[in-house]
């Protein structure tokens, strides 16, 4: 096929022998099939910024450290200088995540680097030698269903043991080959530790996995692993190795906030009040 404008520098460059074929192109890149090295390998063109798509892309963002300073004051400015510095930080943030999960034993592409906003990573592909595909696009067996959500859970806890929590996990970002799901689709990675909006992502992504297995296996629609890892983790106590039970039972304190909150409200009414006789008594006082 002819080869897009992005990719001709690689080309120029060896890095990139051919372009084999457009594979999809989505909200943030287009995903290409190249051959590199003698090797077929996933090519991701990431969109400039002003075209893509991607919402609050600054909301994941958040929490994640800048080590060069002149960088960092660039990209809090808004500078030309400082966007591109910023699209740099975002796409070098995927194929940091990319290592990180395959230290922690989660399946995800194995990257080979990053060049002028062109991803070059490991293709996924079928038992027949056929690119993977996504898990959106196949039919489960409950068995299957099962066996898939409990690896998709481990995988998540994995990733949540080293602070990372992908941030967009959906049917679209998994794909599925001979040995199960993959994970892919990782610039937007979060700081678990870092990101005010950490939990309530966290909790999107293993409820996202629920609904989507929880269409062939209807009891995994009952778990609540997000809310159990999350309060471990939060306690310190988290680890590769913890057992998960899917069940968890919210605490009194978390239950009963309305409770709390009436509470507060009434001894700040009573405080109110007892300022106010104190006033009172002090004019009285004055008036005579």
């Amino acid at each position: 096929m002819k080869i897009p404008p992005r990719l001709q520098p690689l080309v120029e460059d060896g890095l990139v022998d051919d372009v084999l074929s457009q594979l999809m192109s989505g909200k943030e890149a287009s995903v290409y099939v190249v051959r590199s090295g003698g090797k077929i390998c996933c090519a991701k063109v990431y969109k400039e910024i002003d075209q893509r798509s991607f919402k609050k892309a600054v909301t994941y963002r958040e929490g994640r450290k800048v080590r060069n300073s002149r960088r960092a004051r660039a990209m809090e400015k808004g500078s030309k200088f400082g966007r591109d510095e910023q699209e740099k930080v975002w796409q070098q943030a995927e194929v940091d995540a990319l290592s990180l999960l395959l230290k922690a034993d989660v399946r995800a592409p194995i990257p080979y680097g990053c060049f002028d906003g062109v991803l070059l990573m490991e293709l996924i592909t079928d038992a027949d030698g056929a690119v993977a595909p996504r898990l959106n696009d196949i039919t489960l067996t409950k068995e299957q269903a099962l066996r898939d959500h409990a690896l998709m859970i481990t995988y998540i806890k994995r990733m949540l043991c080293i602070g990372l929590i992908h941030g967009d996990l959906s049917e679209f970002n998994v794909l599925v080959d001979g040995q199960g799901p993959v994970i892919i689709d990782l610039p937007q990675a979060v700081d678990a530790s870092a990101n005010n909006n950490a939990k309530w992502m966290f909790e999107r992504d293993v409820n996202n996995m629920a609904n989507y297995y929880g269409r062939y296996a209807p009891e995994v629609l009952e778990t609540q692993y997000g809310k159990e890892m999350w309060a471990l983790f939060q306690a310190g106590t988290l680890t590769p190795e913890t057992e998960l039970t899917g069940v968890y039972i919210e605490s009194e304190v978390d239950a009963d906030i309305d409770g709390l909150m009436a509470e507060i409200n009434a001894v700040m009414a009573e405080a109110e009040l007892r300022r106010a006789r104190f006033m009172d008594e002090i004019n009285e006082e004055e008036s005579e």
